[in-house]
């Protein structure tokens, strides 16, 4: 059984089945207002893209003899099971369609960079190099592509924050009174202001949705902030065991020290500070962009001890 060609096969059927689920969200968003039909179909095709992905893994650890990270291809096939797990929990604990509509467009990019842009050598699993045989490669990759994954969704629903809000100061805890009916609500929140009822139910949910925005992003960027801290710690001490030091300045190594503290800066000043809304929102958006020098703009410099993640 040529199991190579099982998994290109099965690889190729992800990436149709995710540009289909794309097309199934963004035409409910803008065409059919939702249909709820429509995107339980959409859902069950990220599902099946998931089980297919876990299978594609799974085979290549059984064959190979090692858990599967240990090329630049494996890691975008594992960041993006990663990145459809994390999006189908969140959209099953919020009810909002509109987590996929977002994150679909990014894990088909992914997806779409490993199988259609990197070379088939580069696809095909080898035998590790002698830096990577260490039982710290699951540890260390396996966390860092975690965090990749929640902080990747965490910064771009910061982002959406900054799109809906169109870049303005929202005063969210006037927004955070559950408890209170919806016209005691629309009192305190438009008290003073000359607009109609329905522009006022309009904009409440606008704000309601910010309000979720906000808080989800906190949340899952304060989950993957810590899969970052045990990612980098792990690197250290297998560097360590691999190369003789700790920490060596190489270019991945610097981008994701620059990753961890932009990332401990946003959880900082909401702990301590109190902040939210725009000004998290745009220390989260920075993030986004910083994860992926980290993860792929260094690889293209094909320099440092990270060999094995180049582009070349």
């Amino acid at each position: 059984m040529d199991w190579d060609n099982i998994q290109n096969i099965s690889s190729n059927i992800v990436f149709g089945i995710l540009l289909l689920t794309m097309t199934i969200y963004w035409t409910s968003v803008f065409l059919l207002n939702w249909k709820t039909d429509l995107i339980k179909v959409g859902r069950f095709g990220s599902c099946i893209s998931t089980i297919l992905l876990f299978f594609i893994l799974c085979s290549r650890w059984i064959l190979a003899g090692y858990f599967p990270l240990s090329n630049l291809y494996e890691s975008l096939l594992f960041l993006t099971c990663m990145l459809l797990i994390l999006y189908l929990y969140i959209e099953f604990k919020t009810k909002s369609k509109l987590i996929g509509a977002i994150l679909l467009p990014v894990i088909l990019l992914i997806n779409g960079f490993a199988n259609l842009t990197l070379s088939p050598e580069m696809q095909k699993s080898s035998p590790l190099v002698p830096a990577l045989q260490s039982n710290w490669l699951m540890m260390h990759v396996s966390m860092m592509l975690l965090s990749y994954a929640t902080l990747i969704i965490g910064s771009l629903l910061c982002i959406l924050f900054l799109i809906i809000s169109n870049f303005k100061e929202i005063d969210l805890q006037s927004i955070n009174k559950a408890s209170l009916p919806l016209y005691n609500v629309l009192l305190d929140y438009y008290e003073s202001k000359n607009v109609t009822v329905s522009d006022e139910i309009s904009e409440l949910g606008k704000l309601k949705l910010l309000s979720s925005l906000d808080n989800w992003s906190y949340r899952i960027i304060g989950l993957g902030f810590p899969f970052l801290t045990i990612g980098i710690i792990s690197g250290g001490v297998w560097a360590n065991e691999a190369w003789g030091s700790y920490w060596s300045w190489d270019p991945k190594e610097t981008w994701a020290l620059i990753t961890w503290i932009i990332f401990a800066t946003y959880l900082h000043s909401r702990i301590t500070k109190g902040w939210e809304g725009k000004k998290t929102a745009v220390l989260g958006s920075i993030g986004f962009f910083v994860i992926w020098v980290c993860y792929l703009g260094v690889n293209f410099l094909g320099k440092g001890l990270h060999s094995y993640g180049w582009l070349s």
